[in-house]
């Protein structure tokens, strides 16, 4: 039977083989099931159909003419034919008028080797044109530094209107004048105001959009292509790093359904270029003992800095000691200065920009710090809650899966700073006591009644919530609004934490954070006298007491670098094999693309020299020792691209804490201040982003788009 009721598919052939697909799949989408290859420009699985190119045409048995495969419903039974004379007569001639005004530029296109209109062309079109005469020409229009145009080149597919329009959720993008003067641009002069504008360049079939900063660099053949994971955010958006030498010439990005789909975020994708700059390529060794304004680190062999360190750390006792590791932290280094700081008698561990709540987040309840719903929970989620969070800012490409969550009709509440988001969020309160308000119906009854009543309910709680000073009482008026509105129940866990830096559930996981945050002895401990820095440049001035021995272990001169007594130079995420695991648990690992610069070592390699000096030799001497004392301290370590669903703990956790609540309400209100984002600047959040020239540039016109 061409259609059986029971199995929700239905059948058809496709050049006389006979295939089923779902119901409600387009003609296009049958000749893929069937393996045949239809040509198409304006055609996306993640984009709306728009029907404008014809070059997908097909024959269908009955049909008066060939119909375009994208925008055609499959009927039950249907005869399609994709190698008939008709059809080939047919895309010859959409071919031909495609190339009636295209330039002949592709000696110095960007696009070239990689061009969807030069395969086809070659594939599916003609030998020759008979139209001649003059070619019209556009002019180029400016959609900022990041995105180059050569609109002459453009073909009309309207892919970078549908996107931004559709995923990106700015409407900047859009169709002007009729018939031959027709145009893509943005009508009045402006800039494109995505963080994910980056992504019209992989949707353009041709070299209308290019990369502004990749422009004239290399060709695609020339480049190697290495799969790793972006560390710019904690959503471990999948990419494919090119590298010609030493050298990384672009990221791109890798479809992973789970986590970042077919997107990245422009800040993944650009700010490459700052690895080229400000890197730490070799030791570097204080001259004088003092830490005087006269004094200057000079450049040392490894011998020496390492014997440095080991005189840095005379006389000093374990609970002395200091170690805080960075946003760009892989978990193998981590684990082995754990390993190292322990067995010096030091359990003072912390992260980067702990906040102002004095201490680090407990690491006892893996549901309490995770996103738990997993990214593509989204998807499923009927009701969503933000809570300090602008996830535009913190990871753009999950905002816009939310943004897709709202097209099938999602509430999305906000409880936070008013931020424009790209979607329409229902504003709940600005301050923590709206949480609080929300959960006893005080206000938003409406939005709550509608999460109490959604079968997949979803909480986001952002970064800025974990770093306020009153963090525990908002914590606790969360979770008491989480068991209200029935969050979690059942196998559904809607309750997650969104993170802004690609270490941090790395660094929870491993139990980077200090033995007893809240304890009695932490107001006694004596002042710091050694501190070690593993990649951490946003640190607060506090963190480190004036006198401290500081060795800072990373890639970039930034905050860190000028601070330290000793430097050791380590490897940048496309230099070194390293684990990261995003916000919701998953570990993904980087894979080498490029040598690490000069005297740069793998970071876990340069943790185990230096044990070694120290006379604290850690048991293991190779990557694969370090991920087995991994799996050995967190397990899920061990299966790399999985996701393991955490316990839900959170209400044992704050009902054995309760006591400790009770004692920081004596001491501390809760604060009236905005709940609002960590993330102040989405282009400059972490020392690769900071040394980038075209983040900078992104910075400036972002900048000057707000003076306007």
């Amino acid at each position: 039977d061409a259609e059986d009721p029971d199995d929700g598919k239905v059948g058809c052939t496709v050049n006389g083989k006979e295939v089923r697909v779902p119901k409600g799949s387009t003609v296009m989408q049958a000749c893929e099931a069937a393996g045949v290859d239809v040509p198409r420009f304006c055609y996306h699985p993640k984009l709306s159909i728009a029907g404008n190119c014809r070059m997908c045409l097909v024959d269908i048995a009955g049909a008066p003419k060939a119909v375009a495969s994208c925008a055609w419903p499959l009927m039950p039974g249907a005869e399609i034919m994709t190698d008939t004379p008709r059809v080939k007569k047919a895309r010859e001639g959409v071919m031909e008028f495609l190339l009636l005004n295209h330039p002949l530029d592709c000696p110095i296109c960007d696009q070239g080797g990689e061009c969807d209109l030069q395969d086809q062309a070659m594939h599916f079109g003609s030998d020759r044109g008979r139209f001649v005469g003059n070619k019209r020409a556009v002019v180029d229009k400016n959609l900022g530094p990041l995105v180059k145009t050569v609109m002459t080149r453009c073909i009309h597919c309207t892919r970078c209107v549908r996107f931004a329009e559709e995923v990106a959720g700015v409407e900047d993008l859009g169709v002007t004048g009729r018939g031959n003067a027709s145009e893509i641009g943005t009508y009045v002069e402006k800039l494109m105001e995505s963080e994910l504008s980056g992504n019209v360049i992989d949707l353009c079939p041709v070299g209308a959009l290019t990369s502004k900063p990749y422009a004239f660099t290399a060709r695609q053949w020339e480049l190697k292509a290495t799969e790793s994971i972006d560390v710019s955010d904690a959503l471990g958006c999948n990419i494919r790093v090119d590298s010609r030498g030493t050298e990384v010439m672009r990221i791109l990005p890798r479809n992973n359904e789970q986590v970042n789909e077919d997107w990245i975020s422009d800040k993944a994708r650009f700010q490459y270029d700052g690895l080229q700059r400000q890197r730490i390529n070799a030791p570097m060794v204080k001259t004088s003992s003092s830490s005087s304004s006269s004094a200057s680190l000079e450049a040392a062999t490894w011998e020496e800095a390492l014997d440095a360190v080991k005189k840095g750390l005379q006389g000093v006792e374990g609970r002395e000691m200091k170690a805080i590791a960075g946003k760009l932290a892989d978990v193998e280094s981590m684990v082995a200065l754990k390993d190292l700081m322990n067995r010096l008698g030091c359990e003072n561990l912390s992260f980067d920009g702990s906040g102002d709540s004095g201490d680090d987040l407990c690491a006892d309840a893996r549901s309490s710090y995770v996103f738990n719903s997993a990214i593509a929970g989204i998807d499923q989620a009927d009701a969503i809650l933000l809570i300090g969070s602008n996830p535009r800012a913190e990871a753009p490409v999950l905002n816009a899966r939310v943004r897709k969550a709202t097209y099938e009709g999602v509430p999305v509440g906000l409880i936070g700073e008013r931020v424009d988001l790209t979607f329409p969020v229902e504003h709940l309160g600005e301050d923590a006591g709206a949480i609080a308000d929300l959960a006893k119906g005080k206000s938003g009854a409406a939005f709550f009644q509608t999460l109490k009543g959604a079968e997949r309910p979803m909480v986001i709680v952002g970064p800025g919530v974990l770093r306020r000073k009153d963090r525990d009482l908002v914590m606790k008026s969360i979770h008491d609004l989480v068991e209200a509105a029935g969050v979690v129940a059942g196998d559904w866990n809607g309750y997650n934490v969104l993170h802004e830096s690609a270490a941090r559930v790395g660094a929870m996981d491993v139990g980077f954070v200090p033995s007893a945050p809240n304890g009695p002895e932490k107001d006694f401990a004596p002042e710091a006298k050694f501190v070690y820095l593993l990649n951490s440049d946003d640190f607060k001035a506090e963190d480190i007491p004036e006198g401290a021995f500081v060795v800072y272990q990373g890639h970039h001169g930034d905050l860190g670098a000028n601070r330290a007594d000793v430097v050791l130079p380590g490897a940048a995420f496309t230099e070194k094999p390293g684990t990261y695991v995003n916000s919701e648990g998953r570990a993904q690992q980087t894979r080498r693309a490029v040598p690490p610069v000069g005297e740069a070592r793998d970071d876990w390699k340069v943790v185990r020299a230096l044990s070694e000096v120290l006379g604290k030799k850690l048991p293991y001497d190779t990557i694969q020792g370090v991920r087995a004392r991994m799996a050995d301290v967190a397990p899920h370590l061990g299966q790399v691209g999985e996701v393991e669903q955490a316990l839900w703990l959170n209400g044992e956790y704050y009902a054995a804490s309760s006591a400790k609540e009770k004692k920081r309400q004596a001491k501390s209100a809760r604060s009236s201040e905005p709940l609002k984002t960590s993330v102040d600047n989405f282009y400059m959040t972490d020392a690769i982003s900071r040394a980038s020239l075209s983040m900078a540039k992104a910075t400036q016109s972002k900048a000057n788009l707000g003076k306007q």
